[in-house]
């Protein structure tokens, strides 16, 4: 059952469209095809009815069926019965043909082959920043001491070694989430927590709602399970709570995967309230929330908020040390209720049968000093952060760049939808991009990317200079945006 956009909601989206620079229907199919292609609208979602939509917007019918006739004609609208279609994005464009390229089936992962960007290239596809050095170094030196004491053990672990357990456990506790060692399971970077969690809770062709936009490799994880992702639109503030409760009455998805931590790529973070909201909707679908944490340490602006397993034991809470402290640490965990820990155990000896000690022994060394490091780099992100919103006002002006609450990247919203163009573009001016399209669902987000600011501000400076110098080659020759197909595939982090 496709997801229904009320003649209301639809009305509170489109905003002042109505500015007489055209016939009314041109200028509603514009703007609701902008709303589809900045994921605002969903994929395959069932537009309001052209009677109840002409009553709330105070048009004619005849306005509402011509604006609906033009989307379809488009293929942005497909043919449904009455006046029901369903938003979509066709493979060719009023933009051009090869605008978006050819896209990935939904139920296959995008293909990742290249790990890093080649030599002499600023990578801005990864967000995500070098190690803590002496923290990290001084954690193995520890881990290395205590080893010999596990070595007569055989080594193997489902849950994970006890002082890691203990340590994660401490930690959801010191935030007000009471919690035991054995509500922790220790994983290998939340990749992987979340790839055993869908693998326990959803079976093919289940539902997963995902905000849309979504971090990329949880999309993976849910295309790779042969599972059926329910995005769900940002607004222009952050969760529509409305839509989110909507999808959850509607569809009834097994699992809803979110990121209320600073959110990635927005960098947005979700207010108690909305969380209590969240809660109670997933409670009477009977949808449990997947809640990835991994950015909730990185928090610039000092923004209060409760984990969201504060509001519900049901929660189940994903993180890891990847972007605190090191993306090569590979160290993650899920925090659940103890029943689901063990069932999440079951699962895991199809994929492995326990993490490296070593890492955990260190592991459970920086978690215990997570404070340590974080006021320094906290004050490094926030002035990297400064400089990369400046450089984008002062050299892209016409970007809308949101700046986040905390998190490693800025989600800019571009004049036109260029970001594959820019994508292709990028490597030929010293840097590398990842495309929007790969943070939503069917070709969606053309006119966003994802701007890290993990690297130093003279980087910084030369990476936003090599970006305005690709716009301005697309601005110069517009034919060549038509030329372009779609973006290398890369890693994302």
């Amino acid at each position: 059952m496709p997801t229904s956009l009320t003649a209301s909601a639809l009305s509170r989206l489109l905003g002042t469209w109505n500015h007489g620079t055209g016939p009314a229907y041109r200028e509603l199919a514009d703007v609701v095809r902008l709303l589809i292609l900045d994921g605002r609208v969903p994929l395959d979602t069932a537009l309001p009815s052209e009677r109840s939509l002409c009553a709330a917007l105070g048009v004619s019918r005849t306005t509402v069926t011509a604006a609906y006739a033009s989307l379809r004609e488009q293929g942005f609208l497909s043919s449904g019965q009455g006046s029901r279609g369903r938003t979509r994005i066709p493979e060719h464009t009023s933009f051009g043909p090869a605008l978006f390229g050819p896209r990935p089936p939904s139920d296959t992962p995008s293909a990742a082959p290249g790990l890093s960007a080649p030599e002499g290239l600023i990578d801005l596809a990864y967000s995500a920043l070098p190690a803590s050095g002496e923290v990290v170094h001084r954690a193995f030196a520890a881990a290395l001491t205590e080893l010999p004491a596990l070595l007569p053990g055989f080594g193997y672990d489902a849950l994970g070694l006890m002082p890691m357990r203990q340590a994660i456990a401490d930690r959801y506790s010191a935030a007000g989430v009471p919690t035991q060692p054995g509500q922790v399971m220790v994983t290998s970077g939340a990749q992987h927590a979340l790839t055993i969690v869908i693998r326990t809770l959803a079976d093919r062709q289940d539902r997963v709602l995902v905000e849309h936009p979504s971090y990329p490799h949880a999309l993976d994880a849910v295309r790779a399970a042969r599972c059926r992702p329910v995005p769900v639109a940002f607004a222009e503030s952050g969760w529509d709570l409305a839509a989110l409760e909507s999808a959850m009455a509607q569809q009834q998805p097994k699992l809803a995967y979110l990121v209320p931590d600073f959110h990635n790529p927005t960098g947005m973070i979700m207010p108690d309230a909305q969380r209590r909201r969240l809660v109670r909707a997933a409670a009477a679908a009977g949808t449990v929330l997947v809640a990835d944490e991994t950015l909730r340490e990185l928090n610039l602006d000092s923004v209060a908020t409760t984990p969201l397993a504060g509001f519900s034991s049901a929660v189940v809470s994903i993180g890891s040390l990847s972007k605190s402290h090191w993306g090569g640490l590979r160290t993650g965990w899920i925090r659940a209720s103890e029943p689901m820990i063990q069932r999440f155990a079951a699962a895991r000896t199809t994929l492995d049968l326990g993490g490296p000690v070593m890492e955990q022994l260190a592991a459970a060394h920086l978690v215990r000093a997570l404070d340590e490091p974080l006021p320094a780099l906290l004050e490094t992100l926030r002035a990297n952060r400064e400089a990369l919103l400046g450089l984008l006002a002062g050299h892209l002006p016409t970007w809308q760049a949101t700046r986040p609450a905390g998190g490693l990247s800025v989600w800019c919203r571009l004049p036109a939808p260029a970001s594959t163009a820019l994508t292709v573009l990028a490597p030929d001016f010293g840097i590398r991009l990842a495309a929007g399209p790969r943070f939503g669902v069917g070709g969606a987000f053309e006119r966003y990317l994802r701007l890290p600011f993990t690297l130093p501000p003279d980087k910084l400076e030369a990476a936003v200079l090599a970006l305005r110098a690709a716009q301005d080659r697309l601005d110069a020759a517009p034919q060549l945006r038509r030329s372009l197909t779609h973006a290398p595939a890369v890693a994302i982090a």
